[in-house]
């Protein structure tokens, strides 16, 4: 499948607002009182945030580059870029993850050039983390951390 990158636009981060995913990747959703405030954070260049489209146009997934994608507990002193992923709730958990992975690492790659690449996952979301893994991504850190004190681990992947 051949996917676009664009930098997102309103019409996609008030689209990303309405995803809901059911439990327990509930914890990835975006809806809340502060919605103004998420829609201005999304859109803002110095985040960013990127819509995932297929070449036919529909968004299919978001993804960030950079601070955003760090929790709070995590030790993220090692030089890396840091990536962030959402992907459009229906499409999750039909096994197409490693096509929008290595899109996404193929973009971080040509776009920013960085020397290593780093994700940080929910424990609980074993898909994500075989997926991350499958991509060349090495557990490093295990930590509680995040608004909920919730386990998270830290996967790097040295280019």
């Amino acid at each position: 499948m051949k996917f676009v990158f664009h930098p997102l636009d309103e019409k996609s981060a008030q689209a990303i607002l309405t995803w809901h995913y059911p439990p327990p990747y509930d914890f990835y959703n975006l809806t809340s009182a502060a919605t103004e405030e998420t829609l201005r954070y999304l859109l803002d260049p110095a985040n960013a945030f990127y819509g995932l489209f297929d070449s036919k146009g529909p968004l299919l997934a978001f993804c960030s580059f950079g601070p955003d994608g760090q929790v709070r507990g995590g030790d993220y002193r090692l030089p890396a870029l840091d990536i962030g992923l959402g992907l459009r709730p229906d499409l999750a958990g039909h096994g197409h993850g490693s096509e929008y992975v290595k899109a996404v690492i193929d973009f971080a790659c040509q776009t920013f050039a960085p020397a290593r690449l780093r994700v940080t996952i929910a424990e609980f979301n074993a898909r994500a983390l075989r997926v991350w893994e499958k991509a060349g991504f090495q557990r490093i850190q295990l930590f509680q951390g995040g608004e909920a004190n919730t386990g998270f681990v830290i996967l790097l992947r040295t280019l």
